[in-house]
């Protein structure tokens, strides 16, 4: 009986961890991809977002350049709903490069994108660490600074 048991946890927690694999998207979405950035070779995972979970979104991780990344976020449909792409502390506004220079170190700072969702709102995000947790710095198109997400 064990091990049964034991065996029904193991393939729950195997199905479980292979949500998040590398996974191949429907068509439509591959397609509007290859569309909007024609030449790019991407890394497929799949997310699942909503109130209850219950929406699925198709992320696609590439490089626009040799060393900048980038992430497009699809529906299921092949609609763009996020586009994130990496770039420097200059590039920021510089109200928010002020914030980020003031409140955290520079070794605190893991990363920096720019955010254009699908209502074409812009903002930017630090994702920065602090007391060993990882926390996203949200700021609005002209660098004020909106809010702090704890990221798992």
């Amino acid at each position: 009986m064990k091990s049964l048991v034991l065996a029904i946890v193991l393939f729950c927690s195997n199905f479980l961890t292979a949500q998040n694999n590398i996974v191949t998207p429907p068509e439509k979405v591959k397609m509007t991809f290859e569309k909007e950035y024609p030449g790019k070779v991407p890394v497929w995972s799949m997310k699942y977002v909503g109130d209850d979970d219950d929406e699925i979104r198709y992320e696609a991780k590439f490089n626009t350049e040799k060393n900048t990344k980038a992430l497009a976020v699809y529906d299921n449909l092949g609609v763009l709903k996020a586009y994130e792409l990496q770039i420097s502390m200059s590039q920021l506004p510089l109200k928010a490069q002020n914030y980020l220079k003031k409140n955290y170190s520079p070794a605190a700072i893991k990363e920096i994108v720019v955010v254009v969702d699908d209502k074409n709102k812009t903002t930017y995000e630090a994702g920065v660490e602090k007391n060993s947790k990882f926390y996203d710095v949200v700021f609005d198109k002209n660098g004020g600074f909106e809010v702090s997400i704890e990221k798992d």
